[in-house]
Order: structure tokens, then C-alpha cells, then sequence
């Protein structure tokens, strides 16, 4: 890691002086530890025990801890309370320069933690803040699912504080909104158009905010709201500190920063590339599928797989404790390791790994790091790594010494930007396979079972249940008889939850990322195109923009989620011809669809839009 203001003639980030204009930045660049991610923080442990070298988790004491940045007693002891044990590298970069009151230019991956990189500090400060009935901050998304997640986020952190937390965006009553500004908020979460709504309407005063954060600003601008945030930073006070984060820098981003931000620290975390030699001997596959249905998919490909030993990998403590749980009450014989654990308790997990006596070890990142398990077959990662480092990290632990092995990753469809990172890091397409099906799992079985008859025939003494057969054989065809033992086998090998199928999903693309295979889909798309609403449950809207307008897929799918109650997954195909468009909605929401988009503006005009007449 370095710290150095860059020569204007040679910005060290690589973007051009004049996109920087005039503003000074103090740079600090660095890779990541591996680390977990999202909600947006790791687990944070401010009195891990020691660890000696038999568990191989020698050098845990040294992490970095929240407390170490500079959070106050209360906020690490709720970060403590919510399972995480240590900083990501964004949050270890921008929290002790955020506390300090300065400006800050974030640019990070999606899913790295940014969002408790500016939540905690902002509740710090609130801290200090008593009575007041006016916003101390804003936060800008791009997308109501987005501001949503984002006021989750600290309303969680700050709750213990009495944080007021309030997310504002299209598709939810202004009424509602207007009676809790009135009533008093201390931070506001909205997208740029609903927020240049309320302060239209008087009802939100920029004159009084002390913090304004732009979140994935570069998604915000290719949303077409660059005049609604513009128009918002120039009515915030100078004084104010401003926070600007970003996956991506191109040159409007630094452009836009010159112009609000003052005398900002810029933090890059930099990713490797992948490590040179030898490629490892790991097959790796991802199974799409929605978070709730994760632990099934888990045990339906732990029953397929058949690993001699499994490493589960969860985000935190509580993630960690609540899959094991789940993973015992299915037949397994799962064990939890995380920091939360005390050193008695890790040495007796890890004897029971290298033993044999347990199958499946379900931890964190952090209590993982250095283990060394020569049975381990399999590597599973429950929740996607925010770092494509801890990825990376994680499935090295299988394929060492010529031997093969194998990395599962269970990706629900709001993951797709991580799955993106990891596969731009790691140069290489990740294979995308469907969840076994029930079917799948029946076959696998049968083929065990052969094998295992096989073996019998050759090797085992078969006499004792010769009279068996013979008896059986003066009723019945022998090969009926054989088909009966079979089945015996079978049914003594499965169970009652084997019998459902795991809902298949697929990866959200509504916003222009996404990794492994696409469907083919017409032009303009739409995150379900390839996919068709069912007939009678659709409905297409007819808007008089097309291409000559400039209208792209992203600008009507932005429109949609931002003004109306429905999201991005819920819209269907998009055709954009020349002068017009027409867009696949549920048939319920049609006309709502059709309210919203004509009282808004899509890439600066103002649309006519009615029901398509063939619909």
C-alpha cells in the first residue's frame, strides 16, 4: 500500500489530469486481503484467542479490527453482535479518513463493503447529534432496490443509537414520505429523481445537510441521472463532506468529483491478477439459485458430489452457526468453526475434520485462513466473496500436489456482479450448471448401487443368502426378484426430502452485468428476456421513444424500477424500434407502468405512453 498525491501531469490511477481538474487527491492504493463481503462488512472480533500452529490458524490476533479505525465502543459492539470479525480493505482505507471529516473518492468492486465503509462513520458523527428534526445526510443509489438494502444496512448498525433512517424512491407514496420528514429523519437514502422531487416540494432542505454520498455513482450515471445529481450537489452546503463511490473510474466520474469534491482522499482497491504457473487441478461450477433456497441446493449437490470431506464457506458467525444447524437437522454431519469460538472449541473441530467423524466444515474466511486438510475434497462457497482475492484463496485449498478437486459456488441472481469480478480477475468464464434434480440424484444412487453389487459379485460370499433366492426364484422371475433388492437398496438410501426439486433461477442482468452464459434475446432484452411472462399475465406498454431517441434497455428498465412498485427481474422482453418502444409488464401493473412513466423523464424527454393495442 502507498500513500502519495499524484503529479497532475501523471495521475497514478491512469486517468487523464484534465478529467481531474484542478482537485488534489491523496491516493491510496492496495490489494485486498482476503476477506468476507457483503452486507458489507466481516465479522468483527476485537479479542480473538491465540492460535497455535496446530490448528493452523496461527496469526488471527493480528487482523485488523473495527475498533482499531476508530469506531467508538457502541458501533464495534454492534458490528461484534452481528457476527463480524474483521474489516474489508475499503472499510480499513476509508473509515479512519471518513471519521477525520474529509472528502473521499471510493473505488471498489461491487460487494466489497462500501456500504458500512460510509454507514459507520456517518452514525459515528450522529453520535454527537441531538434533537434534530432535519436530515444530517443524503444517499444517493441508483436504484430503489439498491436505497433499500442500503437503509437496511445502517438502520441495523444504527438502531441500538436510535438512528432515524428513511429510503425514499419512486413506485412508494410521496404521502408517506412527506409525514416522515415531517416527523423528523436524521439520514435519507433516495434515488436522484425522488429526491429532487422532495426537494421541489420543500419538503427536504439540502441547505442543512453535513454529509451527501453518491453510492455506485458510475450505475447512477449510465441511468441517465447526471443532471439530477448535478442539480443536487450544487444545492449542498461547501462545508458539507462529500463521499463519492464508484466500481469503475471512467473520466465523467473523475470529472464529477473535480467539480463537488473537496481536496478528496482518493482510495483504489487494486485487484491482482491471477498468479502465474501451474494452473490447479479444480473443476469449478456455479449453481444459480435464490438465497432461501441455498441449503437445499447445498445438500443436493453434497448428495450427487459425494466429497469424501467439504469447507463451506459463509459470509459470518451467524451465517456460519445457522447452516450448520440446518445442515445436522438434513442428516449431515456438519461442524461450525468461526472467531466466535474459543481455541478448545477450534482444536476439537479441526480433530473431528482430520479424523473423518465430521463431513462437512461450515466457517468464515477469517477462521479458515492457513487450514490445511489433506481429505478435502470440496469446496463450497455459500455466499460469493466479495474480493475476487478470497475466491481465489478459498478453492486453492483443493487441487494442491497434482490431486483434483472441486469448487461449488451457489450464486443467487443479485450476486451476478461478484460472479463478474471474480471472472475478470481470475481470466476465465465460469461454468454454469442447473441445480441436480431429483432425477439426477436417482441415477446417482442407482449408480452406486451397481457398483456396489459389482463388488459383491466378485469378491463377497454370496451362500448364505443363496436359499433366499432360490425360494424366492420357485414364485417369482429371478430378474423381478433382483429388481426388488435393488429397490430395497434404493429406498434405504433415500429420504423424504429427496423427492423435491430445487427451483432453478437464473442471473439478473436488468443492469447490464452478469457472468457465465446468456440467452439469446431480441433486441433492447430485459432482465427475463429469452423468458416470456406467461400470456395471460402479461401486458406490453407502448412509449413513443426508440433508438432515434437514444433509448436503451437499461433507460426503460431504470424508469420502471425507480417510479413504479415493480423490480427489475419482474420485467419482461423489450423492443425498441427507431421511433418507438414497446415493453412487457405483469397485466396488473400496466396501468400504474403507464402513470409513472408519463409524469417522468427518460433521458431528458418527457414520454407519451399508452396501452400497446395488441395486448
Amino acid at each position: 500500500m502507498s500513500e502519495q498525491p499524484p503529479s497532475p501531469s501523471s495521475p497514478t490511477d491512469g486517468t487523464d489530469a484534465d478529467a481531474l481538474g484542478e482537485t488534489y487527491f491523496e491516493t491510496v492504493e492496495m490489494t485486498p486481503e482476503p476477506s468476507t463481503d457483503e452486507p458489507a462488512t466481516d465479522e468483527a472480533s476485537t479479542d480473538e484467542p491465540a492460535t497455535d500452529p496446530a490448528s493452523a490458524d496461527e496469526g488471527l490476533a493480528e487482523q485488523p479490527t473495527f475498533a482499531g479505525l476508530g469506531l467508538n465502543e457502541d458501533l464495534v459492539a454492534v458490528l461484534d453482535k452481528l457476527g463480524y470479525e474483521e474489516p474489508t480493505s475499503i472499510q480499513q482505507e476509508a473509515i479512519p479518513r471518513l471519521l477525520e471529516g474529509t472528502d473521499l473518492l471510493g473505488q471498489a468492486a461491487t460487494g466489497t463493503g462500501k456500504t458500512a465503509a460510509f454507514a459507520l462513520p456517518m452514525l459515528q458523527r450522529l453520535a454527537n447529534r441531538q434533537g434534530a428534526r432535519t436530515p444530517m445526510a443524503l444517499v444517493l443509489t441508483p436504484t430503489r432496490e439498491l436505497a433499500m438494502q442500503v437503509s437496511q444496512a445502517i438502520h441495523t448498525y444504527g438502531k441500538s443509537m436510535g438512528a432515524r433512517v428513511l429510503p425514499i424512491y419512486g413506485g412508494q407514496p410521496i404521502v408517506r414520505q412527506l409525514k416522515e420528514l415531517q416527523r423528523g429523519v436524521d439520514i435519507v437514502v433516495a434515488t436522484p429523481g425522488r429526491a429532487l422531487d422532495h426537494i421541489s416540494r420543500r419538503s427536504f432542505d439540502l441547505e442543512l445537510l453535513e454529509i451527501v454520498v453518491l453510492d455506485e455513482a458510475d450505475e447512477m450515471l449510465d441511468m441517465g441521472f447526471a443532471d439530477d445529481i448535478e442539480a443536487i450537489l450544487d444545492g449542498v452546503p461547501r462545508d458539507a463532506q462529500r463521499m463519492l463511490f464508484s466500481a469503475t473510474m471512467p473520466k465523467r466520474i473523475a470529472k464529477l468529483a473535480g467539480r463537488h469534491l473537496h481536496d478528496p482522499v482518493r482510495v483504489t482497491i487494486e485487484h491482482d491478477g491471477p498468479a502465474g504457473g501451474e494452473d490447479p487441478r479444480i473443476r469449478e461450477v456455479v449453481y444459480v439459485v435464490q438465497k432461501h433456497h441455498k441449503p437445499a441446493a447445498l445438500a443436493r449437490v453434497l448428495d450427487v458430489e459425494g466429497p469424501e470431506a467439504t469447507i463451506v464457506f459463509c459470509r459470518t458467525r451467524n451465517d456460519v452457526d445457522e447452516l450448520t444447524e440446518t445442515m445436522n437437522g438434513r442428516g449431515y454431519r456438519a461442524e461450525a468453526l468461526h472467531g466466535g469460538m474459543s481455541q478448545e472449541q477450534r482444536d476439537r473441530v479441526m480433530s473431528h475434520v482430520r479424523g473423518g467423524t465430521t463431513e462437512l466444515l461450515i466457517a468464515t474466511d477469517v477462521a479458515a485462513r492457513g487450514l490445511d486438510i489433506d481429505s478435502l475434497t470440496h469446496v463450497v462457497n455459500h455466499s460469493v466473496p466479495s474480493a475476487p482475492e478470497s475466491y481465489v484463496h478459498r478453492i486453492g485449498r483443493v487441487g494442491r500436489a497434482g490431486r483434483e478437486g472441486v469448487a461449488i459456488s451457489l450464486v443467487s441472481p443479485r450476486e451476478h456482479s461478484a460472479l463478474r469480478s471474480i471472472e475478470r480477475h481470475t481470466g476465465r468464464k465460469m461454468e454454469i450448471d442447473t441445480v441436480p434434480t431429483v432425477a439426477d440424484l436417482r441415477a446417482k444412487r442407482l449408480g452406486l448401487i451397481r457398483a456396489a453389487m459389482r463388488e459383491a459379485i466378485l469378491g463377497a460370499e454370496l451362500d448364505t443368502f443363496r436359499p433366499v433366492v432360490e425360494s424366492l426364484s420357485d414364485e417369482f422371475d429371478l430378474v423381478d426378484v433382483a429388481l426388488a433388492a435393488i429397490k430395497l437398496a434404493h429406498d434405504e438410501s433415500s429420504s423424504d426430502g429427496d423427492e423435491r426439486d430445487v427451483p432453478q433461477a437464473s442471473l439478473d442482468h436488468s443492469q447490464g452485468k452478469g457472468g457465465g452464459k446468456k440467452k439469446s434475446r431480441p433486441e433492447g432484452g430485459g432482465p427475463n428476456a429469452g423468458k416470456r411472462l406467461n400470456s395471460a399475465d402479461a401486458g406490453r406498454v407502448w412509449v413513443n421513444l426508440g433508438r432515434d431517441a437514444g433509448i436503451r434497455p437499461k433507460d426503460l428498465v431504470g424508469a420502471i424500477a425507480n417510479e413504479t412498485s415493480l423490480a427489475g427481474r419482474d420485467i419482461g422482453a423489450i423492443q425498441i424500434s427507431a421511433r418507438f418502444s414497446l415493453v412487457e409488464v405483469p397485466a396488473g401493473a400496466v396501468d400504474e407502468v403507464i402513470d409513472s412513466l408519463s409524469r417522468t423523464r427518460i433521458r431528458g424527454k418527457s414520454p407519451k405512453v399508452r396501452r400497446d393495442a395488441a395486448s
